[in-house]
């Protein structure tokens, strides 16, 4: 193969690995989450928070500045030296992945421009994927410091945002390196477009995905550990319609449990016909890996619930859901060739 195919080829699996290390940041933000750690650490300090506290000194000053919280005052109150050493790990992890990951992008980025290796026409979009690394450490900032001074946990909108400006990321990053995958296979291929389809499929999965950060940010999960039924209702008792439809749809943990439950089985209808076209069309191994991930995403939300919420079993729907916006993008990808 000559040398500049080579290039577009280095440049997928350079996305690849990126892609994996957001995975991996979305699975200690789930961990982060479940332990109830994300305001372990008030402060953001992008360059001198990498480090954590080194001497018995440090941890008491950060110990003391979370306990001046809501969080702290009115829920863990007399929490342990030793607990607040947990809870702050998870926080100063997903904090570190995630600069990991604007690392991973942007010194690789500056070599491969100084290079030249970038093909023409990726430059901004590779420095744009950069730059939202950052915007999602302020994101995470802007998340984080709902819940410092009014409320005891952060605002599942703010939660929703973070989560979805990351899976935004990972799709983007599993789009682009397909893309180089395909020009270093064949130049002259066109590129892979984003079909009708796939706007349909990517909005009900956005939807989807929304639904699931409420639940996330609301605690909603604990509100029902039956399944099909919700405490023994198909429409849960408990839906709270005074404020109005509005605010219940956006808000009432019981509405937005019912809605992801039952919301999941569109998308994955959506996600499975795409598959079916996929398989038509010979792209067997995208559609196998669709109807796999799908029935393992839909298996582990059902055992999420009835186990009542069950830490491990969550972090793992979480992850797979991160999965499944991968598969989905790659798989789109290849329906956009195929159109192409």
């Amino acid at each position: 193969m000559s040398r500049p195919n080579n290039r577009p080829a280095l440049l997928s699996r350079w996305l690849w690995i990126v892609a994996l290390l957001v995975i991996a940041v979305v699975a200690v933000g789930g961990i982060t989450r479940l332990t109830e750690s994300g305001l372990s650490i008030t402060e953001w300090k992008p360059v001198s928070g990498v480090l954590p506290p080194l001497t018995d000194a440090a941890w008491l000053t950060e110990f003391e500045k979370y306990k001046q919280i809501p969080e702290y005052k009115e829920i863990n109150a007399g929490m342990s030296l030793a607990a607040f050493k947990g809870i702050f790990f998870w926080e100063w992890l997903h904090r570190i992945l995630g600069r990991l990951v604007g690392m991973a992008l942007l010194v690789p980025l500056i070599f491969f421009a100084w290079r030249r290796m970038i093909p023409a026409g990726y430059g901004w979009r590779l420095l744009g994927l950069a730059a939202l690394v950052g915007l999602q450490g302020a994101i995470g900032w802007w998340m984080v410091a709902s819940g410092l001074v009014d409320r005891t946990d952060v605002s599942h909108f703010r939660l929703a945002t973070h989560l979805l400006t990351a899976l935004f990321l990972l799709a983007a990053l599993v789009w682009t390196a397909r893309d180089f995958a395909l020009m270093a296979h064949d130049p002259a291929a066109p590129k892979a477009r984003l079909t009708r389809t796939a706007g349909v499929v990517i909005a009900i999965l956005f939807v989807q995905l929304l639904l699931g950060a409420w639940v996330a940010g609301l605690n909603a999960g604990y509100v029902a550990s039956t399944w099909p039924a919700m405490n023994d209702h198909f429409v849960p008792e408990g839906i709270d319609w005074s404020h109005g439809i509005g605010f219940a749809l956006t808000n009432d943990p019981f509405l937005i449990h019912f809605l992801h439950r039952w919301w999941s089985w569109v998308a994955a209808l959506a996600i499975l016909l795409v598959a079916r076209t996929l398989a038509r069309q010979g792209a067997r191994t995208e559609a196998a890996l669709l109807v796999l991930v799908v029935a393992a995403q839909m298996t582990l939300g059902i055992l999420t619930v009835v186990t009542g919420v069950s830490m491990w079993i969550a972090v793992l729907h979480q992850v797979t859901g991160a999965i499944l916006v991968a598969t989905a993008a790659a798989s789109l990808h290849r329906l956009g060739r195929l159109a192409a």
